[in-house]
């Protein structure tokens, strides 16, 4: 019997009857994962100790709607007891004393980790080709990419190992993959979930967010993981909210607008045309839509790589092969023991990064740079908080092309960036970001929609996107089967 292609709240009524066991829905997704394997999507399986916690949650009582769901972990969010590799070598023997605060809220709603899905490494790319371990691959045609970086956690929610994923969106992380591999996918605002216990890539921009098949279960992992935490000073006072609440409801009246910039030839034809479909069913549905202009939008790659660089340079520095992760072997001194430990550790992508933003950094180029790019970014969020002062949302496509084929040459680096240049903007102003899937290209490889919203108003997001969820009813089963 396949249990976990019903719906979530049909899941939790037939646990809360004990018509089936958390077993019977770990034991499932573990046979999903190894019918999957050849997409590539895990680097560490929690097998022994997931039937174990799924056992010792019989004789319990189903509490809350997340009980006994089993969850996939993005591989650069710690996780005690269990291997923690940013899909790097620097880290391919690091395991964790401690949890990160989003994994302890997760167990407190006594969801089962299954494993930690494969990724580019330290999360720095747009493709996961960069992984250590080897590139997840795309479950609705093998030869194209996952997107990236949480490549991994896009690919086993796609192909319905299991229901819930976390991934982490730096510069459009979770959105883009979201994107190539028709799920749902949702950066939250900048402090919403704690960043305690997430490896640093760009701490002014690194969050963590939910991946799902639909809307409704996005909104509620997200309502699992947010709220305060002392531990991160970035993380917002906010009180915690139920971001299910509007789901359902009429989208007459809504304000939307589209940044001409978002639709312009920069974007694919295609992935063009069904963003514009889309945008008249909302018209005819009663939305307001407008097209408005929205100032910077066009530098924000280059922004992204300046800022994002020069913290990755800083945040990367830890990794000296003395307290933890990879150490040369028999150095000849600490200086050879430093340098050995990070040529063999770090791959070529993140040594470039590395060194890219270390130069960013250094003398009077942290002004002549990382302050301007400070400041043309603060400038960014101003104008997108004139477009929220008339509108309630902003949509425009999440990619500017499907995924490509895995073969398609990463050599030059300002391509990955390019990759990302529609999501980049909401990480330079905090907003929340999500995508949503909307419909297919010739190949039929899936399209998604990007919904931005002002500051903590993901609640009107998932809105938005449950409407058009229900309104397409798209087949998003790349395996055949049951929507």
């Amino acid at each position: 019997m396949k249990y976990l292609n019903k719906s979530i709240n049909e899941l939790h009524k037939l646990l809360k009857e004990k018509k089936i066991k958390p077993i019977d829905l770990v034991e499932e997704a573990f046979e999903n994962i190894e019918n999957n394997k050849e997409l590539n999507a895990y680097i560490t399986l929690n097998k022994e100790e997931a039937i174990k916690q799924a056992k010792a949650l019989e004789d319990k009582e189903v509490d809350n709607i997340l009980f006994g769901m089993p969850i996939a972990i993005k591989d650069n969010i710690v996780t005690k007891g269990l291997l923690t590799t940013c899909a790097s070598h620097m880290l391919d023997n690091f395991t964790p004393i401690y949890d990160a605060t989003v994994i302890e809220k997760i167990k407190s709603k006594n969801m089962i980790i299954i494993g930690k899905t494969n990724m580019d490494e330290f999360a720095m790319g747009s493709t996961s080709r960069t992984s250590y371990f080897g590139a997840p691959l795309n479950p609705w045609n093998k030869e194209k990419i996952s997107g990236g970086s949480s490549g991994g956690s896009a690919v086993t929610i796609a192909s319905r190992d299991l229901p819930f994923a976390l991934g982490t969106d730096t510069g459009g992380s979770i959105r883009q993959p979201s994107s190539y591999c028709g799920i749902v996918g949702m950066k939250p605002t900048y402090g919403r979930v704690s960043r305690f216990g997430l490896v640093a890539f760009a701490s002014s921009m690194d969050q963590i967010g939910p991946m799902t098949n639909n809307v409704y279960d996005n909104a509620l992992l997200l309502n699992a993981i947010v709220g305060h935490d002392e531990r991160d000073l970035t993380s917002a006072t906010r009180e915690e909210e139920d971001f299910t609440r509007l789901i359902g409801q009429d989208i007459k009246g809504m304000k939307i607008a589209v940044p001409k910039y978002f639709m312009s030839d920069i974007v694919n034809e295609e992935v063009k045309n069904q963003i514009e479909e889309t945008i008249k069913l909302l018209e005819a549905k009663g939305a307001v839509v407008d097209y408005v202009d929205v100032k910077y939008l066009e530098h924000a790659v280059t922004l992204y790589q300046v800022i994002a660089l020069g913290e990755a340079s800083s945040n990367l520095a830890r990794f000296d092969g003395i307290r933890y992760g990879h150490s040369k072997e028999n150095p000849e001194n600490i200086t050879d023991l430093y340098f050995g430990t990070r040529q063999e550790g770090f791959g070529t992508e993140v040594k470039r990064r590395i060194m890219v933003g270390s130069y960013i950094l250094s003398g009077e180029n942290a002004k002549t740079y990382y302050n301007k790019a400070m400041s043309i970014r603060d400038d960014m969020r101003k104008e997108f908080k004139k477009v929220f002062a008339n509108y309630d949302l902003v949509i425009g496509p999440t990619a500017t092309t499907t995924a490509y084929n895995q073969t398609d040459s990463i050599d030059d680096p300002l391509k990955s960036f390019l990759d990302d240049v529609l999501v980049n903007p909401v990480n330079m102003a905090g907003l929340p970001g999500m995508n949503v899937p909307v419909g297919f290209d010739k190949d039929h490889m899936p399209i998604g929609m990007h919904i931005i919203g002002d500051d903590f108003c993901e609640a009107k997001m998932y809105k938005l996107a449950s409407f058009i969820e229900k309104e397409l009813n798209l087949d998003l089963n790349p395996l055949g089967g049951e929507k």
